[in-house]
This record gives C-alpha cells, sequence and structure tokens, in this order.
C-alpha cells in the first residue's frame, strides 16, 4: 500500500507542478506544460486499457507488473519527454539530470500506481 501512497504523491506532485500557473508567461512555458498535460493523460489512458484487458485474468502481481512495464512504450516516451521539456522549461536552474529523474519516477509512478490496483481489485485465487 505504500508504493501506492508514494506513486499517487508523485503523480499529484508533477500534476500540480503542471497545473501551477506558469512563471514565465510566454507561449513556449504554456505549450511544454499542455504538451506534458496531454502525454500524462495518453500514458494513464493506455495503462488503463492495459488493466482492462481480459488477457490479465490470472496472472500474478509480477507478470501484471512485467507486462505493464512493457505496455504504452510510444505513450511512455511522449510523457517522459514532454515532463522532462515541460521541467526544463519552467525550471531552467535546475540540472537536467534532476528533472530526467522526475519524468523517470513519475513514469514509475504510474506503473506501480496500476500494479497495484490490479493486485487489489483481482478475483481471489482459486
Amino acid at each position: 500500500m505504500r508504493m501506492l501512497s508514494v506513486g499517487a504523491a508523485l503523480f499529484m506532485m508533477t500534476s500540480a507542478a503542471m497545473t501551477w500557473p506558469a512563471l514565465a508567461d510566454d507561449d513556449d512555458a504554456r505549450s511544454a506544460q499542455k504538451l506534458a498535460q496531454q502525454g500524462r493523460d495518453d500514458y494513464w489512458h493506455c495503462l488503463a486499457r492495459e488493466y482492462s484487458r481480459d488477457s490479465n485474468q490470472g496472472l500474478s502481481e509480477q507478470d501484471f507488473g512485467r507486462s505493464v512495464a512493457g505496455a504504452c512504450p510510444s505513450e511512455r516516451q511522449y510523457y517522459r519527454v514532454a515532463l522532462l521539456d515541460y521541467l526544463t522549461t519552467q525550471y531552467p536552474n535546475i540540472d537536467a539530470g534532476a528533472h530526467l529523474a522526475t519524468a523517470n519516477r513519475a513514469v514509475e509512478a504510474a506503473q506501480k500506481d496500476i500494479v497495484m490496483a490490479f493486485v487489489k481489485h483481482r478475483p481471489p485465487a482459486k
């Protein structure tokens, strides 16, 4: 359950950062924010489709986790790049490696949240 809390907190932090009014009131900042939000939404929708697949019935937590980790590669990469671009635009004085680490944690948190939801809601073993 702690993983869900950490993932949810990270998701909330990145969501709040993306919805916070842009420090620089220019088209680049607004565009980067919109792209990051769209990337997040597209990735979450893709993960939700993965979660809902009938073929996942009976998978173990580990197998489902592996499936999710490999799912939605283009959406995952788009989200990572869009969030990285947004963070770099909003916080240009912070090291790019820190922004990349934040973007990677956001992707990992989304994956962990889907796995935790899968485990919580799957039918009991027979």
